[in-house]
């Protein structure tokens, strides 16, 4: 019994030494271009006019009532979600593409 342990024991020694070489981290970038931060900074905007309109006095006027809620959905619901969304090739597609001319395969 305590010979098995022995070499249960060094297996273990010798897997962890496989398990300490790893390799290099890569850098790594969100996917995301001056677009879709412009996007969604509008959105941010958007979203802050709608609950400036939302605190207007009037609680039954036109801004608090009509314009409040359209500019918040248009917000949460169009912009931020599209700011997200939307994307460009990636950095790596894009190289594929300018050295791909598209001579005969």
């Amino acid at each position: 019994m305590a010979s098995s342990r022995r070499d249960s024991r060094s297996r273990n020694r010798s897997r962890r030494g496989q398990r300490q070489r790893r390799r290099p981290r890569e850098r790594w970038s969100l996917p995301y271009t001056k677009q879709n931060w412009a996007i969604f900074g509008l959105g941010i905007v958007v979203i802050l006019v709608g609950y400036l309109c939302l605190a207007r006095p009037p609680v039954n006027g036109f801004y608090s009532l009509t314009l409040a809620p359209i500019l918040l959905v248009l917000g949460y619901c169009v912009l931020i979600p599209i700011g997200l969304l939307i994307g460009g090739p990636s950095e790596k597609e894009a190289t594929d593409q300018k050295t791909d001319n598209g001579v005969g395969v």
